[in-house]
């Protein structure tokens, strides 16, 4: 028997379901489009409730001194598609595809 050996891009083929049959769908923030939970590409949006600019005068205008103000958490979902086109993750090499550790995280100092 001499079947020729298909390539594979990926050794996970691009998900994150090992053993699961089945996986359910979310929807892509971008897109709409739905996908796999496990195959999306996931990024945790932190960010404050009101911008900058009202901050301040919310401050100034607070009865508590120190009011921290609760920030927004929102868990975003994209489909690959968009996140390559707007560059959440980049296309790489084969070489570089090989390399599983996470992106080293850059954190802003106070």
């Amino acid at each position: 028997n001499n079947l020729a050996i298909m390539t594979v891009k990926r050794r996970n083929h691009g998900r994150n379901k090992h053993g699961r049959g089945h996986v359910n769908r979310v929807r892509c923030v971008s897109t709409a489009k739905a996908i796999p939970k496990d195959k999306a590409i996931k990024r945790f949006l932190v960010r404050n409730i009101v911008d900058s600019s009202a901050l301040r005068d919310i401050k100034e205008s607070s009865a508590y001194e120190n009011y921290q103000l609760p920030k927004l958490y929102i868990k975003q979902y994209y489909c690959i598609e968009a996140a390559v086109h707007q560059r959440i993750v980049r296309v790489r090499s084969a070489v570089d595809r090989r390399n599983r550790a996470p992106p080293v995280r850059v954190r802003p100092t106070k």
